[in-house]
Parts: structure tokens; sequence; C-alpha cells
């Protein structure tokens, strides 16, 4: 009798680290939000977008003709 039950015992903390061992779905990363950059990805400091840089006058306009 205490064969069967050491046995029993056994084959079920075996089947508990067996399934805990099985791969397990993974949530699908979350979509990005449509008209909006992502967190980290703004171009701040990078380059002055629709301004001239300090210091620096336009190039002169040639016009041929």
């Amino acid at each position: 009798m205490k064969f069967l039950i050491v046995t029993v015992t056994s084959l079920g903390l075996l089947n508990a680290a067996v399934a805990a061992d099985l791969p397990h779905p993974q949530p699908p990363p979350p979509q990005p939000v449509i008209g909006k950059a992502p967190i980290g990805k703004m171009p701040i400091g990078k380059a002055p977008i629709g301004k001239y840089p300090i210091g620096k006058s336009p190039a002169p306009v040639v016009t041929k003709g």
C-alpha cells in the first residue's frame, strides 16, 4: 500500500513539473496609436524643423534667364 501511495505522489509531482515547463501563449504586443509618435521617438533637439538655423543666413536665390 505504501508503494502505491509513493508511486501516485511521485507521478503527480512529475506531472506538475512537466506541465510547468510547457510553453504558454503570450499576449500580442499593444497596437501603436495612429497619428501619435511612440514615447522616446520624438525628434526633440535633433533639428530645427521649419526654422532657419541660428547664425546662418539662408542661401541666396539664383535665377537663370
